[in-house]
């Protein structure tokens, strides 16, 4: 055997050897198609609960244009048993890793259906608006926005968008937050956050994101729709 052909043998036999690692790289398109049909392992798709864009429902929290990081570790703590959810662990628990990477990967590279605002002069006894854009500085509590931005729409890949998530999924993290049985999140600041919210607090900003949907500031179902169908 020649130098070059012992070189293209040894090329197809790394090749071989690396196809299997290959094929398992994450991409969205595999979460694309995760989302819409789900898995052989019993994954249901995700536009069944989460909506055909993302968009999530009353019951459902959207999931469209949520940083990747944030999505991931969502995901990789509900395969791992540290974030509890009678729905959401059995279908982590079933996806591989590079699984759980794509669909994140997909949600992440989806735009929001929409980019709410925040109340630009919201009443002292608007403790919602007012906790979410002012916070409370005399506990030391920080407004929302500092971290999830004007409106809720989010900060990079780690900080979330809380902008139209509904109030009883608001109303559960920060309960679980505070009741730290929650995974602490970036920079671990949510329990200590949560600790300081009483339950009317906690409803209220709850109650201020959930509305969100009807401050909106720029529509965004019409850009997400074209050329980002499932």
């Amino acid at each position: 055997m020649c130098a070059r052909e012992w070189c293209a043998a040894l090329l197809l036999a790394w090749v071989a050897s690396a196809a299997p690692a290959l094929a398992q790289q994450p991409s969205v398109a595999q979460g694309q198609q995760i989302a819409a049909q789900g898995t052989p392992q019993g994954v249901a798709a995700c536009i069944g609960c989460h909506g055909a864009l993302g968009e999530g429902n009353a019951a459902f929290p959207r999931l469209a244009g949520t940083g990747q990081a944030y999505l991931q570790a969502q995901l990789d703590a509900f395969a791992d048993g540290s974030r509890k959810n009678p729905i959401m662990q059995p279908f982590a628990q079933k996806l591989s890793a590079p699984e759980r990477t794509a669909l994140a990967m997909y949600y992440s590279q989806l735009k929001a259906p929409f980019v709410a605002a925040d109340t630009a002069s919201p009443a002292p006894d608007d403790a919602g608006a007012w906790l979410a854009t002012r916070g409370r500085w005399a506990d030391q509590l920080p407004a929302c926005a500092q971290c999830h931005a004007p409106g809720g729409s989010g900060v990079g890949t780690q900080f979330p968008p809380l902008a139209g998530l509904p109030v009883a999924y608001l109303t559960e993290q920060l309960q679980a937050w505070k009741a730290g049985t929650r995974p602490p999140g970036p920079l671990s600041l949510m329990p200590a956050v949560a600790r300081k919210l009483s339950d009317k607090d906690i409803d209220a900003v709850a109650a201020y994101y959930a509305d969100s949907a009807a401050r909106t500031a720029v529509p965004a179902a019409d850009t997400q729709r074209k050329g980002q169908q499932p």
